[in-house]
């Protein structure tokens, strides 16, 4: 998985958290099924893997890079373009 590949989102992280002022889990639920590109693959102290930076405004009307998301890789599917 490289920056640039589109990908599916597949599934929702067990323990995500539902943040009222973020809607965290709300809006990985209307990503759900759907395709993104990645916009980057970000370290995160004390994690094995990167994970993906995937903007997804548009999944809710809006432009994507008004809205982001940081997923594992598990959730993920490379779609073959």
């Amino acid at each position: 998985m490289k920056t640039g590949d589109t990908v599916r989102l597949i599934g929702i992280p067990p323990n995500l958290p539902e943040q009222a002022d973020l809607q965290t889990r709300t809006m990985f639920e209307k990503c759900l099924g759907q395709t993104f590109v990645i916009v980057g693959l970000e370290h995160v102290e004390g994690l094995p893997y990167r994970l993906a930076r995937l903007d997804v405004g548009h999944a809710i009307g809006e432009e994507p890079w008004k809205h982001t998301i940081w997923v594992e890789p598990e959730y993920l599917q490379v779609e073959n373009t």
